[in-house]
Protein backbone atom coordinates (compact mmCIF):
# COMPACT_ATOMS: atom_id res chain seq x y z
CA UNK A 1 0.00 0.00 0.00
CA UNK A 2 0.78 3.96 -0.40
CA UNK A 3 3.26 5.67 1.80
CA UNK A 4 1.54 9.03 3.39
CA UNK A 5 4.11 11.44 5.12
CA UNK A 6 2.55 11.79 8.62
CA UNK A 7 1.48 15.42 8.07
CA UNK A 8 -0.36 14.27 4.91
CA UNK A 9 -2.10 11.54 7.17
CA UNK A 10 -2.69 14.48 9.78
CA UNK A 11 -4.28 16.63 7.44
CA UNK A 12 -6.52 14.12 5.96
CA UNK A 13 -7.49 13.19 9.48
CA UNK A 14 -8.48 16.70 10.14
CA UNK A 15 -10.60 16.79 6.83
CA UNK A 16 -12.18 13.69 8.01
CA UNK A 17 -13.12 15.23 11.41
CA UNK A 18 -14.86 17.54 9.64
CA UNK A 19 -17.16 15.77 7.70
CA UNK A 20 -18.18 13.74 10.78
CA UNK A 21 -19.18 17.30 12.25
CA UNK A 22 -20.86 18.23 9.06
CA UNK A 23 -19.06 20.80 8.83
CA UNK A 24 -16.93 20.20 5.36
CA UNK A 25 -17.62 21.82 2.31
CA UNK A 26 -16.69 21.25 -0.62
CA UNK A 27 -15.35 24.51 -3.25
CA UNK A 28 -18.73 25.31 -4.74
CA UNK A 29 -19.94 25.62 -1.04
CA UNK A 30 -22.22 22.72 -0.66
CA UNK A 31 -21.85 20.57 2.62
CA UNK A 32 -20.31 17.12 1.63
CA UNK A 33 -22.42 13.75 2.05
CA UNK A 34 -20.05 11.46 0.41
CA UNK A 35 -17.39 9.50 2.19
CA UNK A 36 -14.96 9.35 -0.47
CA UNK A 37 -15.78 12.78 -1.26
CA UNK A 38 -14.57 13.82 2.13
CA UNK A 39 -11.20 11.59 1.42
CA UNK A 40 -10.31 13.14 -1.96
CA UNK A 41 -11.01 16.67 0.07
CA UNK A 42 -8.31 15.64 2.10
CA UNK A 43 -6.05 14.38 -0.38
CA UNK A 44 -5.99 17.00 -2.49
CA UNK A 45 -5.87 19.40 0.27
CA UNK A 46 -2.43 17.35 1.71
CA UNK A 47 -1.01 17.88 -2.11
CA UNK A 48 -1.67 21.61 -2.13
CA UNK A 49 0.25 21.56 1.45
CA UNK A 50 3.13 20.00 0.23
CA UNK A 51 3.21 16.95 1.65
CA UNK A 52 4.15 13.44 0.50
CA UNK A 53 0.78 11.76 -1.23
CA UNK A 54 1.25 8.48 -3.62
CA UNK A 55 -0.23 9.03 -7.38
CA UNK A 56 -2.57 6.79 -8.49
CA UNK A 57 -1.93 3.73 -10.08
CA UNK A 58 -2.27 4.19 -13.72
CA UNK A 59 -4.94 1.85 -14.43
CA UNK A 60 -6.76 4.08 -11.75
CA UNK A 61 -5.94 7.50 -13.46
CA UNK A 62 -8.57 9.54 -15.79
CA UNK A 63 -7.10 9.71 -18.85
CA UNK A 64 -5.62 13.54 -19.72
CA UNK A 65 -7.77 15.91 -21.20
CA UNK A 66 -4.68 18.06 -22.72
CA UNK A 67 -4.77 17.38 -26.41
CA UNK A 68 -1.41 17.14 -28.64
CA UNK A 69 -0.97 19.57 -31.60
CA UNK A 70 -0.84 16.54 -33.93
CA UNK A 71 -4.64 16.06 -35.87
CA UNK A 72 -5.59 12.69 -35.67
CA UNK A 73 -8.62 11.51 -37.41
CA UNK A 74 -10.40 8.06 -36.44
CA UNK A 75 -11.52 5.80 -39.23
CA UNK A 76 -15.29 5.71 -37.37
CA UNK A 77 -15.19 9.98 -37.76
CA UNK A 78 -14.38 9.40 -41.36
CA UNK A 79 -17.11 6.84 -41.97
CA UNK A 80 -19.99 9.28 -40.28
CA UNK A 81 -19.03 12.31 -42.31
CA UNK A 82 -18.46 10.33 -45.80
CA UNK A 83 -22.04 8.87 -45.18
CA UNK A 84 -23.60 12.16 -43.83
CA UNK A 85 -22.65 13.54 -47.38
CA UNK A 86 -23.38 10.80 -49.37
CA UNK A 87 -27.08 10.94 -47.56
CA UNK A 88 -27.38 14.76 -48.62
CA UNK A 89 -25.86 14.11 -52.13
CA UNK A 90 -28.45 11.49 -52.68
CA UNK A 91 -30.76 14.24 -51.73
CA UNK A 92 -30.00 16.33 -54.00
CA UNK A 93 -29.84 14.10 -56.86
CA UNK A 94 -33.41 13.16 -55.86
CA UNK A 95 -34.58 16.46 -55.57
CA UNK A 96 -33.11 17.50 -59.14
CA UNK A 97 -34.23 14.05 -60.60
CA UNK A 98 -38.08 14.96 -59.12
CA UNK A 99 -37.50 18.64 -60.76
CA UNK A 100 -36.51 17.48 -64.37
CA UNK A 101 -39.28 14.94 -63.94
CA UNK A 102 -41.78 17.90 -63.46
CA UNK A 103 -40.67 20.07 -66.13
CA UNK A 104 -41.03 17.49 -68.60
Amino acid sequence: MAKYSKKAQEKIGEVMSEFKDGKLKSSSGDLVTDRKQAIAIGISEAEQAGYKVPKLPKDQQKPSSKKSGKKSSSKKEDSTKSASNKRSVAKSQQSSTKNAVKRS
